[in-house]
């Protein structure tokens, strides 16, 4: 019997990769709960859901931030508080400490809105990825989940989906159809986590079933 994994997830904006992963948990499709959602925004609607479905919530402020050894110390102490065994960064537009990546080393995913290594790293978040994919007139985009290391956007990927851009979309259709796509693919690939169907093999990460 797999245990039920503590998850905490981490948002800054509007949650609803946050909400589709706390639906797919209602619906008995993870093996896991939300224990706590770290926010670095007091005004995200994340933080609005969060509390109303009785979820611990943590603000981390911008002085905390600032500072690395607080920044670490902070996390931590709020990651080994409720026994984490999974980070989920879902919209989360500060970047983790290293000592926090390390401490919980292929424990931490990240959903990104575009092909990586296409469109990512530092400065490409939000419409900003959508409104680069649109100039560059791709042909596809889509979504990513990738395990989180010392680099934006840089770590082992898990999966991928991809649509395709036609001519009369603009960067905000773009986005619409990327953030559907997530709000699947994400709850995916925490389900199979919580199921402990990810492995290594040579060093890279297979996904169970895919």
């Amino acid at each position: 019997m797999v245990k039920i994994k503590n998850i905490v997830v981490f948002a800054s904006g509007n949650g609803s990769n946050f909400i589709a992963i706390h639906k797919s948990i209602e619906d008995g499709k993870i093996n896991g709960r939300i224990v706590l959602l770290i926010s670095n925004n007091p005004h995200s609607k994340a933080i609005d859901f969060a509390r109303l479905n009785n979820i611990k919530t943590s603000i981390i402020n911008k002085d905390i931030i600032s500072d690395l050894v607080r920044h670490k110390d902070f996390l931590l102490k709020e990651l080994e508080s409720v026994n984490t065994d999974l980070i989920v960064l879902a919209g989360y537009l500060k970047m983790i400490p290293i000592n926090i990546i390390s401490e919980y080393k292929n424990k931490i995913l990240n959903i990104h809105p575009s092909l990586l290594p296409k469109f990512g790293g530092k400065g490409f978040y939000g419409m900003k990825v959508h409104e680069a994919v649109f100039k560059s007139k791709e042909v596809f985009t889509g979504a990513t989940v990738h395990f989180v290391d010392e680099i934006y956007d840089n770590g082992p990927i898990l999966s991928q989906k991809k649509i395709k851009i036609f001519h009369d979309d603009n960067p905000e259709t773009i986005a619409k159809k990327v953030l559907d796509i997530e709000h699947r693919l994400l709850p995916y690939i925490v389900q199979k986590f919580c199921l402990d169907k990810i492995v290594f093999k040579n060093k890279k990460p297979i996904v169970i079933g895919e």
